[in-house]
């Protein structure tokens, strides 16, 4: 095996020209391939990044049904006293989730007393709520610029949404009065001062107001702790799918007197419309790497092809002294795993040296209030060996046709060939 390794080395060799351009061909599409998933699979764990722990949360627990109906905050779907302790007791007992927030998700009226306008609220823990989505203080000016610092939420505070803070022309200090229907239907309004901006993000959450949840409960009338929404935070985001089932099978264990789940609980990615982006990325990561196959696969056999073709002869005389089929086969197919041997390992590290420039540059982008996200690419160890052995074995198949040819030419007939 080595003689025919060391013989298909220097066949490759003589023919200086071709092989070069054919191991540029798949050099080339492995560095697209590699840099391109570098790219999108950064960008893609940044965007999820932004939105779970600027809003969602990992996980969310909800009374059954509420989802469905979570556009008009509904209030007859609250989680009362007795069955957020039961959740609590629960999330105490998983090690895997750090931080848990309240909130009461609820529709009103916001006033500057010139104007009235929707606001959609959410009344938080502010404690609870900048541990399980730490990057929302980032989202939140308090009024010279962004906060450095933690901001604060009092009761008799409010945080109001970027764009209707543009339409109203309010500014953080202002007086507002914010006017909510309760649960029997009757009407309250509460004043309360302007202590945040919250800068404007895609999917839900994005124009979403604060306050303090001891006032959502004063303004709504309600006397217990009730909430309509438990956000969750994990120690380990991989962990997320083990987690929502160990989450999901103890919830379902808390039955109603009808013998039905009082519980749903979902991760992110059924709360997000980003996450279906997510999935197109992903989607386009695997027909990146079709084409890269297909560019190898026609690239490597039409090479094999016609070495096959400008060899007959040279294939005839090594038949005629005695060269068995098996030999010649494994000659032309030695060729092609060296030859996808060296576009693999050239682009690969091709690939690594693009991506430590692009890392180097810093590439930025903005994103809501944000203005300075920076892109750091990265790629596991996994896909580059991945890709670099999918390269491999498509250049080895990619020649087993023009082999099988090589092997099979009658010595007599292809010594005849001109």
């Amino acid at each position: 095996m080595f003689k025919i390794a060391k013989i298909a080395y220097r066949n490759l060799l003589r023919y200086t020209r071709r092989t070069l351009l054919t191991s540029v061909l798949v050099t080339i599409g492995i560095v697209a391939v590699l840099v391109f998933i570098a790219v999108a699979g950064s960008f893609k764990q940044l965007m999820v990044g932004q939105i779970t722990d600027s809003m969602l949360g990992h996980l969310q627990i909800h009374r059954k049904g509420y989802v469905a109906s979570i556009d008009n905050s509904p209030l007859n779907l609250n989680l009362n006293p007795k069955q957020v302790k039961k959740v609590e007791n629960i999330l105490e007992q998983q090690p895997e989730i750090t931080s848990y927030s309240m909130r009461l998700k609820f529709g009103g009226m916001l006033s500057n007393f010139s104007e009235t306008a929707n606001i959609r609220l959410n009344g938080i823990n502010p404690v609870q709520e900048l541990k399980t989505v730490p990057l929302l203080q980032q989202r939140v000016s308090t009024g010279n610029g962004k906060s450095t610092n933690p901001p604060t939420l009092k009761q008799g505070e409010i945080w109001v949404p970027e764009n209707l803070a543009k339409g109203m022309k309010l500014k953080v200090g202002d007086q507002v009065v914010l006017v909510a229907t309760n649960q029997d239907g009757s009407v309250n309004g509460s004043s309360l001062v302007i202590s945040g901006i919250v800068g404007s993000m895609t999917g839900p959450g994005g124009r979403d107001g604060y306050l303090n949840l001891k006032d959502a409960y004063q303004l709504l009338r309600i006397k217990g702790n009730e909430v309509n929404e438990i956000a969750l935070r994990l120690n380990n985001f991989d962990k997320l799918e083990t987690s929502f089932e160990v989450l999901k099978q103890k919830l379902s264990e808390i039955k109603n007197k009808k013998d039905k789940p009082i519980f749903e609980v979902h991760t992110w990615q059924k709360l997000s419309p980003f996450s279906n982006i997510a999935k197109i990325i992903d989607l386009l990561t695997i027909f990146v790497k079709i084409i890269l196959i297909a560019i190898v696969l026609v690239s490597i056999m039409n090479v094999m092809l016609m070495a096959v073709y400008e060899r007959i002869k040279e294939i005839g005389t090594i038949a005629a002294i005695g060269t068995t089929p098996r030999k010649i086969w494994s000659l032309f197919l030695m060729e092609g795993l060296f030859l996808g041997i060296f576009g693999a390992v050239t682009g690969s590290l091709i690939s690594l040296a693009i991506i430590q420039y692009l890392n180097w540059q810093q590439l930025t982008f903005s994103f809501g209030r944000q203005d300075a996200l920076v892109l750091s690419p990265v790629i596991a160890m996994s896909e580059i060996i991945g890709t670099a052995l999918i390269v491999i074995v498509i250049s080895t198949l990619a020649s087993l046709q023009p082999a099988v040819k090589a092997s099979r030419l009658e010595p007599v007939e292809a010594l005849r060939h001109f």
